[in-house]
This record gives C-alpha cells, structure tokens and sequence, in this order.
C-alpha cells in the first residue's frame, strides 16, 4: 500500500456511473461500474431517475473504496459528470419534482425554435457562446416547471433547486449542506454569461426560470463540502468538479491555447484550449468555459461529431457484417484504399461544423466488388474526415492550427485508425498512458485544491504519452481523399448530383 495521496474520481455519464480511485502517480488503483436505467417516455424523449443516479454513484464509490484498501490514504474527491442534464428538486426532502431531463432530449426543439424566431439566439450566443438548442439546461428547466404542478410557483418561493448532475452529486453527498455548480457546466445550461462569470438575469428572464432554483458557481478546483453520505462511514472533501468533456482536457493536459483533445466514443467530442479569450465561432462551434482554477476563466471552442463508434456500432448490430467493433482494424488494414467507398455516417444528422439536422447517412461509392472491408474502413475513415471538419473550422474561428491531437475513448485502442486520423486530419495525434482522461481530470482537478499540484505545470509534466502517429501521406493523395468526402456529404445535403 502506498501512503501518497489518493483521488476517488467519479464519472457519472449517461449510462453508467464509475468510481475509479487513482494513485498520485495517475495510475488507476481500483475501478467500479455499474449502469442504470434509460426511460423514453415519448419521441425524442430521454430521461433518468435521479435517485437511481445517486443510489449507483454512491454504490461505485463504496465498492472502490473497499478494493482501494478499504480507502486507505483517498484524500477527497473529483467529480465528473454528463453534462446539460437537468435535476429540480425539493430543498426540504431532497425530492426530485420529475426524472432528470437528459441532454439527449429533443422535447423543447419547438421553444428553441419560437426563441430563434424571435431573433433570440444572438443573445444566447453572445452570452453563452451557445446555440439556441434542446441540448442545454435552460428550456428543459422551464419545461419542468411549467409541466409539474404547482413547480413554478414553489420555485418563486425558494422551495426547490435546481442542477446539472454535478450538483445533484454534491447535494447529496454532503446531505443537502451545499447546492453549488462549476464554471464549465454552469457555461452549459444556456443562462451563464461566460464572460461575466454569472447568472445572466436577462436570460432568466428569457426563459422564465426563477434565480432562487440556482446553484452557487464555484472554480473546478475548490472546496464543495464534505461528502459524508452514502460512503458508508468515509468523510472526503469534494475538491475538483468538471463536465465530462472539460474534465477529458483537463486529463489530457492541454492547458495552452491552441491544443486540441477529442474523445472518441459514441460521437466525438473535441476542445481547442483558445486560452483566456473566449473566441466567437464563424463556423458554428461552441464557444465554452474549459475551466477555472483561481478565479481566472480558461476558455475553448468545442465541435462534436454525433455519430463516430455508433456507425461500427451500426454495422455489427443493424447490417451483421461484424462480430465485434476490434474486427475493423484488421478489414481496414487489408484494403490498400478505401476503393472509392465513403459512409456518411448522418443517422441523426450532421454536427459541427455542418448542424444539418435534415442531412440522413449514406453510402457513396459502391461496385459489385465492395463488401464488409470496404464498409468497415469507411466507418472508420468517417471518423477521421468529421475531425478533419472540425479542425478547419477550429482553424477558421482561432486563426490557429493544432501541433498535435491528444485522443482517447474506446475508439483509440484501434492503431489503424490513429494513423489514418494523422494522415487525413494531417497532425501529430498522441493517445495517453492513461486513457481513462475523464475520471482523471477530474483527479487532477481535486488534486490541485488538496494541494497536491501547485499549478498547472506540474500536472502537465505528469500527463505520459503511450503511443504517436505522423502523417505519411502527401498533400495531393490527401486533397483527393478529402474530395471524395466532400462530393459525399454534398449528396446527404441535397448538394449531389
């Protein structure tokens, strides 16, 4: 057993909270998992139960500990959390009012888009960095509120709160001693003005949600009480908290403007740190807070890709051409080209830089000779042609190009596809040691409050480098594979021939 200082990390995504407990080193001493629930109560309707949220949270973090030499030297706690899902609950008992609204659903899309009608979202844009979206907190919150009965009016009367689920954690952790936030999913609920560091009272008013629901915003590395509950007998201080992709930059060390980190699972998220300029986006981006340490606000331009492993996921569970995603690195790597065959993976749409939510996927390119290799290397390839989409953009919105792109998720254990990333994306792209980024940022974070880092220096020099790839290609065949792409997404556009 070391005695050096432990960080209990906790990632509550959307279908499984964790618990992973990291040594000072960053390696990971112990990990538990468990999923929960998902509700779809109607079309484009996604909820969860925020008492099986915080019953599996607390349950992760017991079993950790108890594998971590029953929580032996664990100094306090990082938090990570899916972001923009919303939680309103009963001050008194703790009682949420209705299921956590999750940020997958779609039900306020006619409220985002009377708002834009209105020629709102300019505001919300300049405020937030945001688009006017069902993505975000603020409309689901009014949702709530005007759904639930007699919820508006116990909200004007201080009798609920409301949280993203960070401060649902936090609330329950230290049994309801304190109801704060972050500044990054503060930056996500389309009512914090990222500039002024505050609730924006002119978009409350926008959007119809009372003051009195809200949280206090605190740094990502700072005191959020002391978890005495559900830990079964174990008191840690709440030192770091970040949503979960702000948390992944945070883990992958990218502290100076200009360097890139992307996640690769489901879809694909990745953040451009632009330093302490929060940039406005041309193309569509969102403009974010990447974090906050001393009061001083980091900012970064994030574009998120909807569909990235769902489109193996797609061929292995929808078209059966597949036993298992790992069978793609071998098909692709057995075609010297991808014969001319590309897959646009727009299930639900196009993300960044495109937001074409009326573009459907397609397969370009096929001849009698194209079979499941040529189906397996496009998905693969899609992945690399949407980051390259999201590099120029970036590079248009910062007039900056990233040295290298730092990757992880379940994606990047796929060698094949870090290269083609780094000869279609033409970039250094580097996988950490530890690709378990999120959980990690999150440690890092409540690190640096517990006073095992002094700046964020000294967290970079610990972050370790496992594997690097260079672009091997040349311009021209690059420009021509980068063509193709094009011409295919111009056809799920309406812009084919």
């Amino acid at each position: 057993m070391s005695d050096r200082p432990r960080i209990l990390a906790i990632d509550q995504g959307t279908t499984s909270s964790r618990a992973i407990v990291f040594d000072a080193d960053g390696a990971i001493v112990t990990t538990a998992q468990q999923e929960f629930s998902q509700h779809f109560p109607a079309d484009g309707w996604v909820e969860h139960d925020p008492q099986e949220i915080w019953r599996s949270t607390a349950d992760v973090c017991r079993r950790a500990l108890a594998a971590a030499d029953n929580g032996s030297g664990v100094a306090g706690i990082g938090i990570t959390n899916q972001r923009e899902t919303t939680v309103v609950w009963d001050r008194k008992t703790g009682e949420p009012v209705y299921p956590a609204i999750v940020w997958q659903d779609r039900r306020t899309a006619r409220r985002c888009r009377e708002l834009a009608e209105q020629g709102q979202e300019s505001l919300v844009s300049r405020r937030t960095g945001l688009l006017l979206d069902p993505y975000f907190s603020a409309t689901k919150i009014a949702w709530i509120l005007d759904h639930v009965e007699d919820a508006r009016e116990r909200a004007v009367r201080g009798e609920l709160a409301f949280g993203t689920i960070d401060s649902w954690l936090i609330w329950n952790f230290t049994g309801g001693e304190v109801h704060a936030t972050d500044a990054t999913n503060a930056s996500r609920t389309m009512l914090f003005d990222i500039h002024e560091q505050r609730w924006d009272p002119e978009l409350l008013e926008l959007f119809d949600v009372p003051e009195s629901l809200l949280p206090e915003v605190r740094d990502c590395s700072a005191d959020f009480g002391l978890a005495s509950e559900g830990l079964d007998g174990h008191r840690l201080p709440i030192a770091g908290v970040a949503g979960d992709q702000q948390a992944a930059l945070v883990g992958q060390a990218c502290f100076r403007a200009g360097m890139v980190k992307s996640t690769y699972g489901t879809g694909c998220f990745a953040l451009m740190n632009t330093g302490e300029r929060a940039v406005a986006s041309r193309s569509r981006l969102l403009t974010t807070v990447a974090y906050r340490i001393g009061g001083q606000p980091t900012y970064a331009v994030e574009g998120s890709i909807f569909v990235a492993g769902a489109a193996v996921q797609w061929l292995r569970d929808k078209l059966g051409i597949l036993r298992s995603a790992a069978e793609t690195e071998g098909l692709a790597a057995g075609l010297e080209s991808n014969r001319g065959v590309y897959l646009v993976p727009a299930f639900t749409g196009l993300g960044a830089p495109y937001w074409d939510p009326d573009a459907r996927g397609a397969i370009v390119g096929l001849t009698r000779d194209s079979g499941r290799a040529e189906l397996a290397r496009a998905a693969l390839e899609a992945v690399c042609y949407q980051t390259r989409d999201l590099f120029e953009a970036m590079a248009d919105d910062t007039g900056r190009r990233a040295e290298a792109l730092r990757v992880d998720g379940g994606m990047v254990v796929n060698r094949w596809l870090l290269q083609k990333l780094a000869d279609i994306v033409d970039v250094t792209v580097e996988r950490p040691a530890v690709v378990e980024t999120t959980a990690l940022g999150a440690a890092r974070l409540a690190g640096l409050q517990l006073g095992h880092f002094s700046e964020l220096d000294e967290v970079a020099q610990a972050w370790r480098c496992e594997e690097v790839c260079m672009p091997r290609i040349g311009d021209a065949e690059r420009r021509r594979a980068v063509a193709g792409w094009e011409q295919a997404v111009a056809c799920v556009r309406g812009g084919g021939p």
